[in-house]
Parts: C-alpha cells; sequence; structure tokens
C-alpha cells in the first residue's frame, strides 16, 4: 500500500565552487574578470620571458616586458626605440624612489589594478612615477584618493610641491586652500622647515598669499560689519515710519487710538525708537552739538527725508522741510547723503520698497 504525502522531495545539494591555487586580492580600479587580471599579474611575477630589467635605486632588479610596458607608457617606448637590442635585456634605471613603489607602478601597467595598502604607503612616488612615464590613468587615480583620503596638514606642503611639479593644477588648489585654512599647523610641519630650506622663493610666495587671504577676511568682516549698520538703519527708518504713521503701544500720531494690550511689534527696532522719540520731545538740550541722542534723532529724521518716496503726504515730522533743506546743501556734503542711502536700499535690495525708493535720493 502506497502513502501519498503533499511534502515536496528533498533538493540535491549544491555542487561547492573549486577554489583556485593563487588567492584574489582585494583591488580598486580594476575593470577586467579576477581571472584575467590573475593572469596578468602572474605573468609580471613569473617574469616569463621578461626582457626587460628594471634597476631600482637599491639595486634591486624587477624584470618586464617591453611590449606591455611601451604599450602602456610613450615614454618607455620611446626609451626601448633609442636603445640597441645588442644585449637580451633593455636597461631601464628608475631611481629616486622605493623599490616597492617602482614594483606597484610596473605591476599596474600590466593589470591597472593596485592593493589599497600599497597606495596608502606610495601614493606620492606614484603620482611622480605616472607623471615622469606618462600614464594619465594612474594619475589621475592618485590625484583623487590624496583628495579625498590621504591629504592632510603634515603632508600638505609636500603634497602641494609634487603637485607643482607634476602638473596637477586642482590638487594643488586643494592643497594652496588647506594651507591657507590651517596655516599655523602647515607652518609647523616638516614639510615646511624642508621647502624653507630647498624653495624659499616658494616659501615668500606662501606667506605673500597668506598676507593676501588675512587682508581679505579683515575686508570680509568689514563689509558684513557695513551691512549690518545699514540693514539696523533702515530697520530704524521702518520703524520710524511705523510709528509716526500708525503708532505703535503708547506713542504715535495725535489722532490715534492706543490700545496697550495689543499684540507684539513686529519693527525689532521700534522699542530703540520710541524711547529716542520720547526723549527728543522732552529734551532741553535739542541743538545741533548738544544733546548726543537728539544729534542721532535729528540725522535720522534727515535720513528718512532723503529716502522718503511721496514727502508732501509723509506722517513722519519735518519730512518736507528736510527735503527742502537738501538742496541748499554743499555737493560734498550733499554726495555722502546720498552714497549712504545708496548703500542702505542696496544692502537690503528694497528699491522699490513701500515707503523709500533710491529714486527719492537723486
Amino acid at each position: 500500500m502506497v502513502v501519498k504525502t503533499d511534502a515536496p522531495p528533498v533538493p540535491p545539494p549544491l555542487p561547492t565552487r573549486t577554489t583556485t591555487s593563487r588567492p584574489v586580492l582585494r583591488r580598486r580600479g580594476c575593470c577586467v574578470s579576477a581571472s584575467t587580471t590573475e593572469s596578468w599579474d602572474r605573468l609580471f611575477d613569473d617574469a616569463y620571458r621578461a626582457d626587460v630589467s628594471i634597476q631600482t635605486c637599491s639595486d634591486d632588479i624587477i624584470y618586464a616586458h617591453s611590449s606591455i610596458l611601451g604599450l602602456a607608457s610613450p615614454v618607455f617606448r620611446s626609451m626601448f626605440k633609442r636603445q640597441s637590442r645588442r644585449k637580451r635585456l633593455f636597461i631601464v634605471p628608475i631611481r629616486g624612489v622605493p623599490t616597492e613603489a617602482v614594483r606597484v607602478f610596473i605591476r599596474f601597467l600590466y593589470s591597472s589594478c593596485y592593493e589599497e595598502n600599497q597606495m596608502e604607503k606610495h601614493v606620492l612616488s606614484l603620482l611622480a612615477l605616472s607623471h615622469s612615464f606618462v600614464v594619465p590613468c594612474l594619475k589621475r587615480e592618485c590625484e583623487g584618493q590624496l583628495e579625498h583620503k590621504y591629504l592632510n596638514v603634515d603632508n600638505a606642503i609636500d603634497v602641494f610641491q609634487l603637485a607643482l611639479l607634476c602638473d596637477a593644477p586642482r590638487l594643488s588648489i586643494i592643497c594652496h586652500r588647506l594651507i591657507l585654512k590651517n596655516f599655523k599647523a602647515t607652518s609647523l610641519s616638516d614639510g615646511w622647515k624642508v621647502m624653507k630650506e630647498s624653495h624659499p622663493i616658494l616659501e615668500k610666495e606662501l606667506l605673500e598669499t597668506v598676507a593676501d587671504e588675512a587682508n581679505r577676511q579683515k575686508e570680509k568682516v568689514k563689509k558684513a560689519n557695513e551691512r549690518k549698520v545699514y540693514v539696523q538703519l533702515y530697520e530704524a527708518m521702518e520703524a520710524l515710519v511705523h510709528i509716526c504713521r500708525d503708532g505703535c503701544r503708547t506713542i504715535g500720531p495725535h489722532d490715534k487710538a492706543f490700545n496697550k494690550h495689543q499684540e507684539r511689534c513686529k519693527y525689532e527696532a521700534c522699542k530703540g525708537i520710541e524711547s529716542l522719540v520720547r526723549h527728543f520731545a522732552g529734551c532741553k538740550l535739542r541743538v545741533p552739538g548738544g544733546c548726543v541722542h537728539c544729534k542721532r534723532m535729528w540725522q535720522l529724521l534727515e535720513l528718512h527725508s532723503r529716502i522718503c518716496i511721496d514727502p508732501n503726504f509723509c506722517r513722519v515730522p519735518l519730512c518736507k522741510n528736510f527735503k527742502d533743506r537738501t538742496r541748499k546743501l554743499k555737493k560734498k556734503d550733499d554726495i555722502k547723503w546720498r552714497i549712504l542711502v545708496r548703500k542702505i536700499l542696496r544692502t537690503k535690495s528694497i528699491t522699490g520698497g513701500p515707503y523709500f525708493s533710491l529714486t527719492a535720493s537723486s
């Protein structure tokens, strides 16, 4: 007797993956499969039928293939054309950088790959080699790694000098900005001390740019403070019109009914202008050059008259009188007032505002 069940059959086990004897290292920038990269690396490591002998500064020898080097770098191609092929090997000296950096560089020409720890350790040497042997893809990679990962205050001077020598304008600008932003720290670094002895002209140029940047920052702060003053003056003009036209809390035109419990005034300068108006109304020294507060009130009234859009119907006291008085002023004083009015209105960007107009000052 056969018993039927609804349980599905057990599937067979999945096939296991066969591992290669050669480990594949984690790399960046590879555009080909891992097996292809492994083949190129094996060709470089085993030096099968190599015909180039690269001599490094530590008298080590790295073997390579002229066809691959010549295809990846026009500098290598030109060197191989100039050398006679009497001997079995082309001899290429590469000195001035560590042997390991040369090895990483030559390996990149084979597989277009590198290991992260090697890039971090030899990024400056690789940038110099990629520029010297005209390998633009490696040069761009080195610049990007320095810009986003490895550039700091300690190596900013070294990277800046190398970027200038290797024709890397973007990297040099980024280094220059970092130096200006952290000048105190970079000036104490070892790179600055070496630059001071080997490149005094470059040090002088950097010091000049630092001084120029400091002056620009001072000028920026000065203009910001001026804009702040102009904004405060405009807000004072708004509050003055508000008090004289609409009234605010306990002060305003004589035909205005006041409500002490009204909502808070939206003009921030209203409270200060209210105190100034009350003082001006009751001060006994209300003469030019007498009371400082009254002098300020006179200046506010004159400033208002110069930017008022309709003095004939304006509720601010003495507006029309000051407008008539401006015609009798000396040209020099009148120009100063016009410049001030233009700066105030342009700072607030309200030349078409409801109360004031730039054309009223002309």
